[in-house]
């Protein structure tokens, strides 16, 4: 999933003229989600900063090995649970008491979600337009008498009680995690004032404000919340993925009914007199978060894809259920309109112009289509000629993606199959081979079935198949199937200015070609001349 764009600063300053301190942090991106994390060593205990340095690491590795269905809540919970154990189980062990004991301050963002935990008095704030606003609870002693000192701490005893809690976060947001050194010396006020200058700045100026002689150890860690995804606020969304979905149904007054693939999750449906085509999430999605992270970026890029190749597609607002609705195009799947007849040349050549300009298109996002073939191509009359539209959301990903699942394996370049990203050079052979497939109804090396561990031998000449295929576009097409990806087209737009401009392209063949199929009327020129030059031979020599 992409990620919302975050900006995160942290530093740490040891207390007096120490060299190094208790506390500890880190800051780290892990798939969808952006961690940060401050240990306070407890200074009482002889391995406070050795605590405060595994409970930071700890986290860190396992957040980044936690299983996909375990929620952000269970993992925080679950982990922070585990290295407490430890910690106490071996202070026990070594000392016959807690001495591996740190404070934690735990902050997780996926999406516009923000999850954060705190044990201890380790601080979590938010600032949101302007205003400052602690979310952590100091876990202290409520007394008089025991002022500051902590009733939590990781490590002080065999369990552990963390605050918990969840929150929204909007753009522009920031949020401070710090230890007691900082917030003793600067009040909210103050916080809230240089906050946006960064923890650099926020930690030095409490070093300047004590002449440079801490008290304390001193450590602040800033994210800045620059802008939420979209694709993230669309996953964060609650709602209703359907078990079952039958004729009939009435789903945000969109009325199902037909069905149009096995499995039930895409519909012809009606509203308001007019014709949809509505797709449900998979029922997968309620339980698996890689599916559910797959459709709605394929949601997202339904309806932020806003050009003519693609049918037009939304997102309603107020949705109660996980569908995106796109228009409903009259016509046949390519594959279904070449079981009858192939196309003429003029429309393969547009369509192969469509499909170039759509993958160009597509650059600017930094997509590919992943799946080019003609299942995935509509073709609909407008006018007396034919009109293509390119469907399948889901199989966009991202350029140079190593994704072995995307495609399919009569369209797939020979490269992926040894699990080479995608390229435009590995879009352009899809292409090729479904131009191939449009003028002769076959594939240039075969069908490949899946599973299938494919050889790529030689292109047959689509002459063999149809006569009326001009030289140049033979060639064209030749060079975007090339099983040599340093053979074929590197840029669309190269095969684009080709099929444009017909009069400039040169011939060209497979390097292991005859001369016969290369040069026909050059082999045969060559030919009688050596042929004539032999009898003119024969001739003297029977003269003599």
């Amino acid at each position: 999933m992409p990620k919302q764009p975050i900006e995160t600063s942290g530093f740490s300053l040891a207390k007096g003229k120490e060299l190094k301190g208790d506390d500890y942090f880190d800051m780290k991106v892990i798939g969808d989600l952006t961690i940060a994390i401050v240990c306070d060593g407890v200074g009482s205990a002889d391995e406070g900063a050795e605590a405060a340095r595994r409970v930071t690491t700890h986290l860190m590795s396992n957040f980044k090995n936690r299983p996909k269905s375990w929620s952000i809540e269970k993992s925080i919970k679950t982990f922070i649970a585990s290295i407490n154990s430890i910690l106490y189980k071996e202070s026990m062990s070594n000392y016959d008491r807690p001495e591996l004991v740190t404070t934690l301050a735990l902050v997780i963002i996926e999406g516009n979600r923000l999850y954060g935990a705190n044990v201890g008095d380790s601080r979590i704030y938010l600032q949101r337009e302007g205003k400052l606003l602690q979310l952590s609870t100091d876990q202290v002693v409520d007394d008089a008498d025991f002022e500051g000192v902590l009733s939590q701490a990781m490590g002080i005893d065999q369990e552990v009680s963390p605050y918990y809690f969840e929150n929204i976060v909007t753009e522009k947001d920031r949020i401070l995690l710090c230890s007691d050194g900082l917030y003793t010396i600067m009040n909210d006020a103050i916080l809230s004032e240089f906050i946006g200058n960064g923890a650099h700045f926020l930690v030095k100026k409490a070093s300047k404000s004590m002449s440079n002689n801490l008290p304390d150890d001193t450590t602040a860690v800033i994210i800045d919340i620059l802008e939420i995804s979209p694709v993230a606020d669309l996953k964060q969304r609650d709602l209703i993925i359907p078990n079952e979905l039958e004729e009939g149904m009435v789903i945000d007054e969109y009325q199902l009914e037909k069905s149009l693939i096995q499995n039930n999750r895409t519909w012809i449906c009606s509203k308001k007199g007019q014709k949809y085509v509505i797709k449900f999430a998979p029922i997968e999605a309620i339980d698996d978060p890689i599916v559910l992270d797959l459709y709605v970026k394929e949601a997202w890029n339904s309806k932020r894809l806003k050009a003519g190749f693609f049918p037009k597609s939304v997102i309603p607002k107020n949705r109660t259920h996980r569908y995106y609705v796109m228009k409903l195009i009259e016509g046949v799947n390519l594959k279904e309109h070449l079981k009858k007849r192939k196309l003429s040349v003029e429309d393969t050549v547009n369509l192969g112009k469509m499909l170039l300009k759509m993958a160009q298109y597509l650059l600017k996002f930094d997509l590919v289509h992943g799946d080019i073939k003609p299942e995935n191509i509509m073709v609909s009359e407008r006018d007396g000629k034919h009109v293509f539209k390119v469907i399948d959301f889901g199989s966009m990903t991202e350029l140079y993606s190593i994704n072995s699942v995307a495609g399919t394996p009569s369209y797939l370049a020979p490269e992926r199959f040894s699990g080479m990203c995608i390229s435009e050079s590995s879009e352009l052979y899809a292409i090729g081979v479904t131009l191939y497939e449009c003028l002769t109804q076959k594939f240039p090396y075969g069908e490949i079935e899946p599973f299938q561990t494919p050889s790529f031998k030689k292109v047959i000449p689509l002459s063999k198949y149809n006569k009326n295929i001009p030289h140049w576009l033979c060639s064209v097409i030749f060079r975007a199937t090339e099983k040599e990806s340093d053979l074929r087209y590197k840029h669309y737009s190269e095969m684009l200015f080709e099929l444009t401009n017909p009069l400039k392209v040169k011939p060209y063949f497979d390097k292991k070609s005859s001369i016969i199929e290369r040069e026909p009327v050059l082999f045969y020129r060559t030919l009688f001349t050596l042929s004539l030059l032999g009898n003119m031979i024969l001739g003297a020599m029977l003269l003599k």
